[in-house]
């Protein structure tokens, strides 16, 4: 499985960094932006955990996100030191129009799959996520 899922990522990567210009979304952009998008507000230490990235790698991208105006810092009422970030309008209109335009590429890649064999590959994926970090690999 890890035999094939990272240069699959590498694949999807490169895909995504060739289309920056057209999006003006780095990878890492991207990715924050998709996390809010799917998850809303959170403060940069939760993005970062979420995503296995290390928090000052996680700031560096909020703040382009945030010269670029896609992301804007809100209060957070439970920790006055780290501040929720959320989508501006631009930003989601942004990352709805990139996962919008990577989806139908992906659809043009399906090779014959089903619906089923889809949704059992994401079952698989995301309980490897899960328990990764529980795993001892030495």
């Amino acid at each position: 499985m890890f035999a094939l899922v990272g240069p699959l990522y590498r694949r999807v990567q490169r895909k995504v960094e060739q289309a920056e210009p057209y999006e003006g979304l780095s990878v890492g952009v991207r990715a924050v932006l998709d996390l809010l998008r799917g998850h809303g507000p959170m403060t940069v230490p939760q993005m970062g955990r979420a995503q296995a990235l290390s928090r000052q790698f996680v700031q560096r991208m909020v703040n382009q996100a945030a010269e670029h105006g896609l992301v804007e810092s809100v209060p957070n009422p439970a920790h006055q030191r780290s501040p929720l970030f959320r989508l501006t309008e631009e930003g989601r209109a942004r990352i709805t129009a990139a996962v919008a335009r990577e989806r139908a590429v992906l659809r043009e890649v399906g090779g014959g799959l089903t619906d089923a064999e889809l949704t059992a590959c994401l079952r698989v994926l995301r309980e490897m996520v899960r328990t990764s970090d529980h795993v001892d690999v030495g």
